[in-house]
């Protein structure tokens, strides 16, 4: 009786062991779920992933180190439908919207006519919750106003809750000059006001805008002054990441840092970009993400930027845009990457990179012969086939005499997409 009585005590005790060990456990799980994710992301205009190499500023250089640098690049798929030229503002709507230059229509800096149709990630924050605090600290004004279209009802009439930008246009403040020495007090001021309200209000996502390496860029080629330029907003990147660690270590928050630029330049002086040159092309990525997949390591392109964000700060896409992001994440689980198309003897045969780490994934193969998205209608895809991810190849019979098909692939972990089209001035 005795050692009975001891038996139901122990297994009394060793459930209450447990039970408080779970205990322990979820308490520590919600503690982490409790991490408010924030995000910022910073482009500095004009740096060619070969001078970031060479110069390896200590700033990207000590957040590399806990994440990690790669070089990346700009300007679609050469020679294929989505071809973007390398420049400026071309390259910031890439990153806005996950999409090449054939969807989201900025063409060069003037930006003409975007198509507010592709989402950029500041109406998509504010379409999953009205109440995300969005950031834009920028050095070029028409960053907020027409690329995001900050109040444009086609852009979803967005408004930014911070805005700290149009000093440009202040030649009293900021007397322009030659040198262009005013745009980088400028970007100083910029990046200033982003450190502030980072430490004060912590906005979810923020866009930081430094332009000045670029002026330095077109007027001095590769150069002294260019590096010189290149040092000194790694410093004003600095302030920016110094704010975002006293975040962490005093509140309950996850910060991403993504660091880009938006083209490369010429290879033969430095002074020009906007062709479709290596190294106009070659750009760079740094980031603080420690949970970062396989893909940032296969020359990533500006258009990952977004479903990284996305992703990062628990954004959902809704179906219809999220068919046309042209980016993958390169944090967390992807199933496949590098998707391609060829039109071979009346056939697609479409191929891609497998990244499924459990290989046992199948992909659904989805085609549509329309483009109306592009105008703000749908498309209707039909299902052509299921294949396994590791297969890495699946053959589509094509049907009619359309000489455009968007081919479509469905993972558990993403979508991804290509066009097969005759024709490079994409008017489908």
């Amino acid at each position: 009786m005795m050692f009975e009585l001891k038996m139901k005590n122990r297994v009394t005790w060793t459930g209450f062991i447990v039970l408080a060990l779970l205990s322990v456990s979820c308490k520590s799980s919600e503690g982490e779920k409790t991490k408010t994710p924030k995000a910022v992301f910073i482009i500095v205009d004009g740096i060619a992933g070969d001078v970031i190499q060479k110069l390896n500023p200590p700033v990207l250089g000590e957040i590399s180190k806990v994440g990690g640098f790669t070089l990346a690049h700009v300007g679609g798929g050469k020679g294929t439908y989505s071809q973007t030229p390398t420049i400026s503002a071309v390259g910031y709507n890439s990153l806005l919207t996950g999409t090449w230059v054939n969807k989201h229509n900025v063409w060069d800096n003037d930006i003409a006519e975007p198509n507010y149709n592709y989402w950029n990630l500041f109406r998509i924050a504010k379409q999953n919750n009205p109440a995300l605090k969005t950031a834009v600290f920028s050095t070029w004004e028409d960053n907020r106003t027409k690329l995001i279209g900050e109040g444009v009802q086609e852009a979803g009439g967005v408004s930014v809750d911070f805005k700290f930008d149009g000093l440009e246009h202040d030649t009293v403040k900021y007397p322009h000059d030659t040198t262009r020495i005013f745009i980088q007090r400028i970007d100083e001021a910029v990046s200033d006001e982003a450190a502030r309200i980072i430490s004060t209000e912590a906005p979810d996502l923020s866009w930081v805008y430094l332009e000045f390496t670029d002026d330095m860029g077109h007027k001095y080629g590769d150069s002294q002054q260019f590096h010189d330029a290149i040092m000194a907003a790694d410093k004003q990147i600095g302030k920016v990441w110094e704010a975002i660690k006293r975040r962490q270590s005093e509140h309950d928050e996850d910060w991403l840092i993504v660091i880009t630029t938006d083209h490369g330049r010429d290879s033969q002086t430095g002074h020009h970009h906007g062709g479709q040159s290596d190294r106009e092309r070659l750009t760079w990525i740094v980031t603080n993400a420690s949970q970062r997949n396989a893909r940032f390591n296969q020359n990533p392109g500006i258009v990952d930027i977004f479903p990284t964000i996305c992703r990062h700060l628990g954004l959902q896409i809704s179906e219809d845009v999220n068919r046309e992001v042209d980016g993958i994440p390169f944090i967390g689980p992807i199933d496949l990457s590098d998707l391609h198309a060829e039109k071979i003897d009346g056939k697609v045969v479409i191929t891609w990179t497998d990244m499924d780490e459990n290989g046992s994934e199948n992909a659904e193969v989805f085609i549509s012969d329309t483009n109306n998205f592009k105008n703000g209608g749908k498309d209707e895809y039909r299902k052509v086939g299921e294949v396994p991810v590791s297969k890495e190849t699946f053959d589509i019979a094509l049907e009619g005499s359309s000489s455009f098909h968007k081919i479509l692939l469905k993972t558990p972990q993403q979508f991804a997409n290509v066009w097969v089209t005759t024709s490079m001035s994409n008017e489908q």
